[in-house]
Formats: C-alpha cells, structure tokens, sequence
C-alpha cells in the first residue's frame, strides 16, 4: 500500500506540473505569469522541485524570457526570481545555471535595464550563484562598464548593499581588479557602508574592503585616508570592533585593520593596531568562540604579526596565548561529531595554530622556547609532517623553520626527534610550495654545529638539493645551492667532492649568471666554502683551477654590487692560501692587474678583501714566497700599499699592516 501511495503521489507530481509547466511555454502574458508564479511557490524551500523543474529543461525556456525585452516587467521580475531559487539549491542546481550562462544574461540585465527592481533581483540571484566554488567570478572584471553598474546601483537599497559587496568580495583575485575598483570610487561607497545600521550590510562591506586592499600599497592608503561622517575607514573600524558588536564583526574589523597595516598603510606602533587588532584577534583564539572563528583570528593573527618583533613579542604574552593555542594542536572534539567532520576541524585548527606558532618564533629565542616547551608539540608537528594533508605538511614546516632559527634547539630537540627524516620525505614529488619551505628549514639543519646535518647528507641529500638548483622557480634554486653552501661549511673533503661532481662545473656557471643576485651570492659563498683548508683548496684547484678561476674573472668583470665582488675576491684570498693553488694567481696576469685595480677603488670591503688575497700570496713562511713577493713588487703592489697607510679605516689599515710586514721582513 505505501508503493502505491508513493506511486500515486509521483503521478499527481508529474500530472500538476505538466499543466502548469506548459503554461510557461504560452505565448499569451496572464497564463504565462500565472506559471512563472505557480513554478516559483513550487521551487521555493524544495531541492526536489528544483532538481524536477531543471530535469524537465526549464532553464533555457526562463532565460528566453529573461532575455526578451518585449516581456512585461512582471514576467521577466517573476523568472529572475525563480532562477534565485535555483541558485540557492545544491551545488548540481547551480552548476547547471552557469553552463547556461545565465550569469551574463544577469548582468545584461542590469546593464539594459531601467527597472530598479530587476536590477535587485538579478543581483540576488548573481550573489547566490557567486556562493558556489564554479562561479565565474572573472566575470565581473571583464568590463568596466559592470564595475560601474554595480556601484551606480550600491546605495539604492539595503539588498543592493547586501549582494554588490557580496559579488565583490568574492571576485576580487589580483591588484587589476582592486585598482579598478578603485578608480571607479568604490573606496567611498565601501566606506558610507561602514556606518551602515544593519548587520547584513556591515558583513560582506568588511569582508570587500579586506580584498580591496589586501596587499595593494596604493589602495590601501586610499582607504586607510578615506572618511565618513567626520571619521576615518580606521576609526570607523575600531568602531565596529567594540565588545558589543557580534564576534564575526570584530574579526572582520580586525582583518581590516591588519591587512592596511601589512600594506603599509598603517604602522605597527599605531595604537589601533597595537590596543585594539591584536587584542581582538588574541581573545578571539579562546576556547569559548566557534572553532571557525578562532582559526580565522588565529590565522590572520599570523599575518599581522609576521614581519615585526615587536608585535610578536607582545602578542606572545598576550591572553596566554601560546597556551591557547597548544589547545588548538591537542584539539579532542566533540564525540557526537562525525569522524570526518572531526578531522576537518582538527586538521584547520593544527594549521592555524603553527602558522601563528611560525609567526611568533620567527625572530625571538625566548618565544621560541616557550613554544617548543608547550606540551607535546614538537610531537605534532612531526606528525603533520606525514599528514595527508598538504596544508597541515606546510603549516607544520613553517613552524619548524622559524623554530630551526634556534642554535639551541638545533641541537636539542631536532635532533632528539630526527626531524630531519620527514623532511626529506617531502622534498620526493612534493609540490613547489612545500618544496620551497622544506628546503629552507633544510638550510638551517644543514649548519656546521647542528647534529643533523651528517644523517642528512648521508640520506641522499647532495642530489635532492642539486636538482633543485636546476628549478625554474628562483626560490628552489636559491634554497638548494643556500643548503649546498651551509653543507660545504667544514665539510670533509669526500663531501665536497660529492657536491662538485653531482652539481658540476658546467651547472656553477650557470648559477653564476642566474638572474637572481641572491643565486649568484650563495653560489659564490659555496666555492669559498668549497675551497676552504690548504689540502681541499690545493685539490679542487687541480681539478677545476682554470674553470674557477674564469668564473671568478667573470664575476670581477660583469657589472655586479660590491656585495658580489667581495665575494669573488674572497675566494681568490682562499685560493691565494693553498700550497699549489696560488699558482693559479701568480701565473695569470689579468688575475694580478685585476688585483692592483681593486686595491684602489673607492670601496673599503673590496679593498680589504683584495689586500687579505694579496697576503696570502706573500706569506714570508710559505715556499716561493720569495719570488711571489719580487713579482708584486715589480706590478707596483709594495707601492700601493704604502700609499694606503693613511687610511682612517681601521680594518684596512691592519690588513695593510700586515701585508707590509710580510713584505718587509722577506
């Protein structure tokens, strides 16, 4: 009997519509309408009737009449309405509407339109579509003109207020759009809207000027300028930071305030920032708000206080912080939740807490202790390096490479828990993000006094960082020849074989003529360190002399900063201390007029630098020193540096000193 029933109820369903439905297609206005409205109270509150009506092909039938401008006003109002309806099903229903493009049909709409109150509706429907991850959301930015309607149409009503800042604070993607916003004056509309009186309005207002200035010096300073009413957009802000606005508000506000600050149109020391985002954003991290709105404050906690200690240091005493957010890593759940809804909460706070964790311990040793002394921590971080979770993997090495900073914990901790073993684990197949970051926190486990670094080179590490130094992304070659110079520190002989054979004469070159000056200076700082101690220098030198010796010419002669040129003379003094190796100098002519030439320049690195090879090279102690002093002395060097015994820098005076000693006690 409820086979049948159901049976019954189906045909009933199919029976009612198809008269109606039909209706739809009618040529004649009244019956038209009369379905349009009949189809709306069908499909409105019901995912079953929408998924009927769309099955059934009403869509192209409502954009036909949407499109049409021979239809009265009612009947194109009543389809718009439907279409929101639809909108607001599941993410199928609204999948189907973009692929009819109904989005651009919407905004035509608006354009063409002189009715206010089509206007409205096509914007709701545009704002619950633009809910969904499919969106075109590109398509508010493609013209101008739609920029323009939509802030012609903003102050009309409080609907429009609510959808426009919704529409575009979703489309927002790249400085274009924030600067065309600009232009067209949105600032000012955004900026009436925070004294808004109606929550609804206040919300997407404070999440659009987020986006608007997100990053964008210009715009933010615009903003950071801009008034209302006799206040300022900060002021207006701070206003609606107070403890009697909803929480949602307050994180909202703070975000703003945060986000003028790193765009540099605030400063750190601005009590708005100090007394009032920063409070907000700590309190917010309490057990006691929604887990969402903590991850929100935590997270955008570590962006404000990412760049300056001094608001790291006050936020790690703020509200016990640091407490708190170890809750967040040790983060138990309710057990009424489901497993998966679980691991979703879990894995966002995991993340959020060692973002602020990376943040906070970026520069200060005492915070960082504090944080690798919190209950199990370095534990969990461990294990979100194998997490499933790629956010959790690069929030989790974020944390640890502010943490790595730290000599003391270097030796201790990392060591203790091999840290170092997942992390080579990623640098397999890992995506460039997490490669960057691993890399980075790799530099600093491969520094001569930490107890990791020989496991690591043992685990294969010399290749790994190798081919990253062959990445197109500037950050990957950099972190690999950086972790290959800090390897090559002290290394044994063995080592640094290792490393020329796998990176190769031909590749150093290369890297010495990368576009990046940070490439070139790590790749000069791993030949100094490569020839480093008497018998390595004498050694590579033999091997590779007339390769290194060119590429160091090449540096000298190339239009480089005074920074890369010390560089470069730097590894000549380290050539000039080998037993065979000084040969290399003392047998090329351009080497020593090159010499000479930077013993005068106008620069007192580079002349230190120089003078230190030039006493390496006449070492009274050392074989031939005799005939190597003779010829220098011929080129004109004793004269010179008799001449820069005036000098006032004390550093270069002692190295004149002491080259002139070594010369006149021969």
């Amino acid at each position: 009997m409820f086979v049948l029933k159901l049976i019954e109820l189906f045909f009933q369903d199919v029976e009612s519509s198809r008269s109606y439905m039909d209706d739809i297609y009618s040529s004649v206005p009244e019956k038209c309408l009369a379905a349009l409205m009949h189809l709306k109270n069908n499909v409105i509150g019901s995912n079953r009737q929408k998924g009927n009506v769309i099955q059934q092909g009403v869509i192209p039938r409502l954009t036909q009449l949407l499109e049409n401008k021979d239809q009265s006003i009612e009947i194109r109002n009543e389809t718009v309405i439907i279409l929101s309806s639809l909108a607001k099903g599941t993410e199928d229903h609204v999948k189907e509407l973009i692929k009819a493009d109904i989005v651009p049909l919407l905004l035509l709409c608006i354009h063409s339109s002189d009715d206010k109150k089509l206007s409205e509706n096509c914007l709701r429907c545009i704002c619950s579509i633009f809910k969904s991850e499919s969106a075109p959301v590109h398509l508010i930015f493609q013209e101008q003109r739609v920029i323009k309607n939509l802030l012609k149409l903003i102050m009309y009503s409080v609907s429009n207020q609510i959808t426009i800042t919704t529409i575009l604070s979703v489309s927002i993607k790249c400085p274009e759009h924030q600067t065309m916003l600009w232009d067209e004056g949105a600032v000012f509309s955004l900026a009436a809207l925070l004294s808004s009186p109606h929550y609804a309005v206040l919300m997407p207002t404070l999440s659009c000027l987020a986006a608007l200035c997100h990053e964008n010096k210009a715009v933010a300073q615009s903003v950071a300028s801009a008034s209302f009413g006799g206040k300022s957009v900060p002021d207006l802000l701070v206003a609606l930071m107070a403890r009697d606005k909803p929480t949602d508000m307050q994180l909202a506000g703070a975000k703003c305030l945060t986000y003028l600050y790193r765009a540099d149109a605030m400063t750190a020391d601005d009590s708005k920032i100090l007394y009032k985002a920063l409070p907000v954003l700590v309190y917010l991290c309490q057990n006691n708000y929604p887990w969402q709105e903590r991850v929100e404050a935590a997270e955008t906690l570590a962006y404000l206080t990412e760049i300056n200690v001094e608001l790291q240091r006050l936020a790690s005493i703020s509200n016990h912080l640091i407490s708190v957010l170890t809750t967040f890593v040790n983060y138990k759940g309710d057990s009424s939740l489901p497993a998966a809804k679980f691991e979703e909460i879990r894995k966002e706070l995991i993340q959020a807490a060692f973002r602020v964790f990376a943040s906070l311990a970026s520069n200060d040793e005492d915070i960082r202790k504090k944080i690798i002394e919190s209950e199990n921590l370095i534990h969990h971080i461990v294990n979100a390096l194998d997490d499933s979770s790629t956010k959790v993997n690069l929030a989790a090495i974020r944390c640890l490479h502010s943490l790595s900073r730290s000599v003391q914990q270097l030796r201790t901790t990392f060591h203790d828990h091999s840290v170092w073993k997942p992390l080579m684990r990623l640098l397999e197949n890992a995506t460039d993000d997490i490669l960057t970051v691993t890399s980075s926190t790799l530099c600093n486990l491969l520094l001569e006094f930490s107890p990791s670094k020989e496991p690591i080179v043992e685990a294969g590490a010399v290749d790994l960082l190798c081919n990253l130094t062959r990445r197109e992304d500037p950050a990957l070659r950099l972190n690999g020849i950086w972790a290959l110079m800090n390897m090559a520190f002290q290394a044994e002989q063995k080592i640094k074989t290792l490393i020329l054979n796998n990176l190769g004469i031909d590749h150093i070159f290369t890297l010495l003529i990368d576009t990046e000056v940070n490439v070139v200076m790590k790749t000069l700082g791993l030949l100094r360190n490569l020839l480093c101690t008497k018998p390595h220098i004498d050694f590579i030198m033999n091997l590779h002399g007339n390769e290194i010796m060119r590429a160091v010419m090449m540096i000298l002669d190339a239009n480089h900063s005074s920074d890369v040129k010390e560089q470069a003379l730097c590894i000549l003094a380290n050539i000039a201390d080998g037993d065979t190796a000084k040969e290399f100098i003392m047998s090329n002519d351009d080497v020593l007029r090159k010499l000479q030439e930077y013993m005068t320049v106008n620069n007192i690195k580079l002349q230190v630098a120089t003078i230190f090879c030039i006493s390496n090279l006449v070492w009274k102690e050392e074989s031939g020193s005799t005939e190597r002093q003779a010829k220098l002395k011929e080129l004109g060097v004793v004269a010179v540096l008799q001449q820069l015994y005036v000098t006032t820098n004390t550093t270069l005076f002692d190295k004149v000193k002491t080259a002139m000693t070594q010369f006149n006690e021969c």
